[in-house]
């Protein structure tokens, strides 16, 4: 299995993730410029990552590709116990994630897309550190109720809460008043699987 990945982005939640499953695995890591390009485009045409690769299998879209490499390694227990309902918890925290916090990152990353007008982008991006905010503020919350981990045990959507973390800490959004979140965060930072994953990105 291969993933393609750029650093910081979502796609290092993915690189965390098989780090996790002690299984061998590839990552070529991609610049801004290489994502637009005619190779990477025949792999997703959208020109965005994360990417897998596995023999004549091409996967995009990072929720899909965390539940292909949990499925693929069940033994790392990325999608839970083989319950349902561990599987259902895990799922909803990777929604989460996936379909709540990661977009409402959109207005801080891109306000033009919102509202046209540079003098207007302030505003923008002030709604959208609201927004993130309330988010991180759930994510507190559960993490407050469950101990360690989202979906009450480790799982795919862990390392994507960790990698926006790290947009928020760019952006200068200040969470340090959500204990819980930031007592994640420093396990998350500590992980052997975890600074694997950002050093081989670049990140540290």
């Amino acid at each position: 299995m291969k993933l393609y990945s750029k650093p910081g982005a979502c796609s290092t939640a993915d690189h965390i993730a098989l780090q996790w499953t002690g299984q061998p695995f590839e990552v070529e890591v991609v610049t801004q410029q290489q994502i637009k390009e005619p190779d990477f485009l025949a792999l997703n045409p959208a020109g965005a990552v994360p990417v897998i690769v596995d023999g004549d299998f091409v996967l995009t879209q990072n929720a899909a590709i965390m539940g292909y490499i949990a499925d693929t390694y069940p033994d790392a227990g990325l999608g839970g116990d083989g319950s349902k309902r561990q599987r259902a918890e895990a799922t909803r925290w990777l929604a989460f994630c996936n379909s709540d916090l990661h977009p409402a990152y959109t207005p801080l990353f891109a306000p033009g897309l919102f509202m046209e007008g540079a003098d207007n982008y302030d505003t923008v991006r002030a709604l959208g550190r609201k927004r993130v905010r309330r988010y991180y503020e759930a994510a507190d919350k559960r993490l407050g109720e469950t101990g360690n981990w989202l979906a009450g045990f480790r799982s795919f959507a862990d390392p994507y809460l960790f990698v926006t973390m790290g947009w928020a800490k760019k952006l200068g959004i200040d969470l340090s008043d959500l204990i819980h979140l930031q007592a994640f965060y420093q396990r998350m930072s500590a992980d052997p699987g975890v600074q694997a994953a950002l050093k081989e990105e670049g990140l540290i």
